[in-house]
């Protein structure tokens, strides 16, 4: 049957009397709708009154005729409201655009109303003590006049004509509830009635039963996860679990799991509904009889519950089997790698070991501390050492305290390090004889290059070979080239002492330089960083000794690394009674320390103690010192560092807004947020201060560092801005986000800044390309070999700027760092964020105040090593394949070294004229001497004199050097060597063997196989960087 060309007499029926007459003008119109609405739209409300009235048999059907209508007319939420009035008639499977956009509209509405309504109170745990913060913001908050003076530097998302509510606090933005019809503030559409909710659930119900039937969980799970309805995700993974049962086939139950938790971890940006469902994953987890206890570790380290980590390791040793014991030890790696030092001491307490083992107490003079901490451990000890425990049991538990202690990966990372060593001295040295050594800047560069370069390595070669050109060094160059050995040597536990003996200060010694003393604690510290349980008693007796502020600053220093995240009070104490002498040259380490001790605790009463202190002293060091502290004490909470980061926001003094920005960066690490990137951008365009505007494009690199591919995009516009700080900024962000990805993107917008106006600018471009070229070679990115030459002649040039060179031969440390086999890790091998690396490149921005600081960046320098173990943790001889050409991934090739370093004589010039009189007299020469000689016979073949042939060869030699010359001139030398180096890699051979603890970047771990043979890994080898493998 033709459809119908007009709908006029159709649309007369639905005035009729008689329902079989409307019934069937509604089911014509229904079936040419897509060619009729514009007629039908005029008589929506006929059709309206027809749907609510309840007498009508066929509500349904004119319920979906409106739908039609409103979604020609693009209403939307009209059309979704109608579809689901129409009940069944509403085909999901229908294949039309219509039924596409509608599902769509239901599920964006279901996700907004779920969401809404799953969105639990905040988080009251901390909230319940930060208003007390509020106090110490209180000079100026409340004053008119200062508020005035504050808006355009200072004013947030939350009284701007931006977002209506703070950026930072998205939970308190969902309370509005779904009962009237309309638009929320998030502009989703708001459901008229509790039947049309009911609807809306059935449809959702129907397809989320139709992608279950088909096997398509992981589309419910998205948009479970989206609306916040934990109950859906649960019943999901139940339902895959179930169905693997009944089909006794391998299903897709754990593969869900890891979905999920990479979900979670990587999308889900609350912190709160994060620890929800990874509660949700760790209670499904243990259900499982045979669980994925890689996952299982994830989840506790995040969540804190070193119970539940202790009792998974005791009860996998229990199994009494290889493969549970080696499981076990992969598990105390992974632990290691993402917890703090306080978490990892708990879990090494809970484990069992022998009755002597217990440290000894001074039973002389017992202080109440130690009978507390001595009834705990009792407390603690008796439901695990009192149970009878097999001495193999017991080795076993030894070798897990080692690994979760840190022993046993600083010993196998030096190991790699000192095997694998290529740093290029050569290098080192043009950068030594490039920059004069008397001038402090140039000393200290030569310094940091060395250190980076060297890394872990302890090879202080360049050190010992240079003692005449270290001896130069005075004051705080002196410090920061002490504090070096203590990165070169950095995880060289036992030496520590025995290499820092000559330099750390003696009660009895008379003399010697305070600066080295200084930097030598803080090397001291360096070498047992976030590892400090042996180093710490040792590093608080010298700090509390110390009268000296030198000695204090390095020990404040070497305090705070050493003692990282261990929420330390008496450490704590000590440094604020440090701080209240309000000494400017110790007080900004001092500041610093403290937030190192307390890294990520939220501690309510330090930072009240130091916003109070912050707004009482003089010193802009200190404040500066406090800020930072501030921030790290913040690290990783996310949402609860919003009362801090507001507060510190709107304080009149910029360093402390420099400090709230960089609690936003910290906080939000790793997140992505975009809450946490809108505040950023808004900062950077809007503060009136050159610093924080700096530190706010900058701290993007610390949000993004996940979505590397996204942070070039951002910053494009700010990298061409008119404020050098702002380009200096976008520089870094991009160095930060991109380390070690070699992204082109990337690299594109810094090259052009390389020749910046300005010369920090100039200097930010350097670093950061050289944190995005670390580990690349020239086939990875051709464009390695053009970037180390840029380098080499920039530190070389005698009209560059201080501050160009200095940040260049930052650049050549970093590019080679660790002996050319460190990359820059912002992150663990199991995708959390590695804490010391992001604490040390959040620390070593602060050079721009502070040189000594750049010592922090070793923190984020990672070992990009494929090591493999057996089950006594030795390391065996075996081999594993790699299916890349072995120039791929090979070493960049070491400079080449001139032996004649000295300019070149030019040729003398020789005129035609004398050329010509020397030919003459050469002919008449030889003829002469033809005539006096007695020749008998004519020989056959002419003989050529010694002149003739070296002319011969002249012009030979002579037409080769015209022909190179024109080759280069025409730029054909550039063209043969990429030709050549094309052409060897494709007759080089695909595949080969690498040796166990062998450098592995983290692109090649994708290519790596493990073959058939006596040892086979435990665990799936992680994508992003190398790790140790029980095997």
């Amino acid at each position: 049957m033709p459809g119908l060309t007009s709908a006029s007499g159709v649309l007369g029926f639905l005035f009729d009397t008689e329902p079989e007459l409307k019934i069937f003008a509604l089911q014509t119109l229904n079936e040419d709708i897509d060619t009729l609405w514009t007629e039908v739209a005029g008589s929506v409300g006929q059709i309206e009154a027809l749907y609510e009235d309840e007498s009508f048999p066929e509500r349904r059907l004119a319920s979906l005729v409106l739908a039609k209508v409103y979604y020609h007319l693009q209403e939307y939420d009209e059309s979704m409201i109608f579809a689901l009035g129409a009940g069944d008639l509403f085909k999901l499977d229908a294949e039309g655009e219509f039924e596409e956009t509608i599902i769509s509209k239901c599920i964006d509405t279901y996700i907004s109303v779920s969401a809404s309504r799953h969105a639990g109170p905040p988080n009251t745990s901390h909230d319940s003590a930060l208003p007390t913060l509020a106090t110490s913001f209180t000079n100026g908050a409340n004053d008119v006049s200062a508020a005035a003076a504050l808006t355009s530097p200072t004013t947030p998302f939350s009284q701007s004509a931006l977002p209506s509510k703070s950026l930072l606090s998205r939970e308190n933005t969902l309370s509005e509830q779904p009962t009237l019809k309309g638009k929320s503030k998030s502009g989703a559409t708001l459901l008229p009635d509790r039947s049309t909710q009911d609807a809306l659930q059935k449809v959702i119900e129907r397809l989320f039963e139709s992608c279950l039937r088909l096997g398509r969980y992981r589309q419910v799970l998205g948009i479970a996860i989206e609306a916040k309805n934990l109950e859906v995700l649960r019943n999901v993974i139940k339902r895959a679990s179930e169905d693997e049962k009944k089909s006794s086939t391998p299903g897709p139950t754990v593969e869900l799991m890891e979905y999920v938790l990479d979900i979670c971890m990587g999308v889900v940006q609350e912190r709160r509904f994060r620890k929800e469902i990874l509660r949700l994953i760790l209670d499904l987890l243990s259900d499982i009889p045979d669980p994925d206890y890689f996952s299982i570790a994830k989840c506790v380290v995040y969540l804190n519950q070193d119970e539940e980590a202790s009792s998974m390791l005791k009860k996998l040793v229990a199994n009494n089997d290889q493969n549970s014991t080696t499981i076990a030890y992969q598990i105390a790696f992974d632990l290691y790698d993402n917890g703090t030092q306080e978490f990892l001491s708990k879990v090494i307490r809970d484990l069992p070991k022998k009755a002597g083992d217990e440290p000894q107490v001074d039973n002389e003079n017992p202080t109440e501390s130690d009978q507390l901490l001595g009834e705990l451990n009792d407390r603690l000890g008796a439901t695990t050492n009192a149970v009878d425990v097999s001495d193999a049991h017991l080795k076993i538990f030894d070798r897990i305290r080692n690994i979760l202690d840190g022993s046993e990966t600083i010993r196998l990372n030096l190991e790699f390090l000192y095997r694998n060593n290529h740093t290029d001295l050569s290098i080192l040295n043009k950068v030594r004889d490039s920059l004069e050594g008397r001038n402090s800047i140039f000393h200290t560069a030569v310094t940091f290059c060395n250190a980076f370069m060297n890394q872990g390595t302890t090879n202080d070669k360049f050190f010992r070979d240079n003692l005449e050109w270290l001896g130069k060094a005075v004051n705080w160059s002196k410090f920061s080239a002490t504090a070096a050995l203590g990165v070169i040597h950095r995880g060289n536990l036992t030496q520590c002492r025995k290499l820092l003996e000559p330099y750390l200060p003696r009660a009895n010694s008379i003399g010697g330089s305070t600066f080295s003393q200084g930097g030598a604690l803080y090397a001291y510290g360096l070498i047992y960083a976030n590892h400090g349980a042996e180093a710490l008693d040792y590093l608080k007796g010298q700090f509390s000794d110390a009268q000296e502020e030198v000695i204090q600053h390095g020990g404040a220093l070497g305090l705070g690394i050493a003692g990282m995240a261990t929420g330390n009070e008496e450490i704590y104490e000590n440094l604020k009674n440090v701080l209240y002498t309000d000494s400017a040259l110790n007080g900004e380490a001092v500041g610093l320390a403290m937030g190192l001790i307390m890294l990520g605790t939220g501690n309510i009463k330090a930072l009240e103690d130091m916003i109070t202190y912050a707004h009482d002293t003089q010193h802009e060091k200190i404040v500066r010192g406090l800020a930072l502290g501030m921030a790290l004490i913040m690290y990783g909470r996310q949402e609860g560092a919003d009362e801090l980061i507001e507060g510190l926001l709107n304080d009149a003094d910029p360093t402390l807004r420099y400090g709230g920005i960089m609690t936003v960066a910290l906080a939000y690490c790793g997140t992505g947020s975009n809450k946490a990137v809108r505040k950023l951008l808004h900062v950077a365009v809007s503060d009136v201060n050159d610093d924080v505007r700096r530190i706010a494009v900058m701290s993007l690199g610390f949000i993004l560092f996940r979505k590397p591919g996204s942070v070039p995009r951002m910053v494009e516009l700010l990298s061409e801005s008119y404020n050098p700080h702002v380009r200096y900024g976008a520089a870094m962000a991009l160095g930060i986000s991109c380390a070690g990805t070699g992204l082109d993107e990337a690299i594109d917008l810094l090259e052009p800044m390389i020749k910046d106006p300005t010369d920090f600018v100039r200097q930010g471009a350097l670093i950061a390309l050289a944190m995005i070229m670390v580990q690349q070679n020239e086939v990875m990115n051709p464009k390695v070999a053009s970037i180390r030459k840029t380098l080499k002649k920039i530190v070389g040039d005698r009209h560059e700027d201080a501050m160009t060179k200095f940040g260049c031969a930052l650049a050549l440390g970093i590019i080679d760092a660790g002996g050319r086999n460190c990359t820059i890790g912002l992150q663990t091998q199991t995708g959390n964020l590695n804490m010391a690396g992001i604490v040390g490149m959040a620390v070593f921005t602060q050079y721009w105040y502070w040189f000594p600081f750049t010592h922090f960046l070793s923190l984020s320098f990672t070992p990009t090593s494929m090591i493999g173990l057996d089950q006594d943790l030795e390391i065996p001889s075996f081999k594993f394949h790699s299916a890349t050409r072995p120039s791929l991934f090979d070493y960049p090739p070491e400079q080449e070294v001139k032996t004649d370093e000295a300019p070149t004589l030019i040729a003398t010039a020789v005129l035609s004229t004398t050329a010509q009189a020397k030919r003459r007299a050469q002919k008449k020469e030889r003829a002469q001497r033809r005539e006096s000689m007695d020749i008998d016979s004519t020989p056959t073949e002419p003989i050529k004199t010694s002149a003739q042939v070296t002319d011969d060869q002249m012009d030979i030699d002579e037409t080769e050097k015209a022909g190179e010359k024109k080759d280069e001139t025409e730029g054909g030398k550039e063209v043969s060597a990429a030709e050549v180096a094309k052409k060897k890699l494709e007759k080089e051979k695909v595949g080969y063997e690498i040796e166990n603890m062998s450098r592995v970047l983290p692109a090649q771990l994708k290519f790596i196989s493990f073959p058939a043979g006596r040892y086979t890994p435990v665990k799936k080898v992680s994508r992003r960087l190398g790790c140790e493998t029980s095997c």
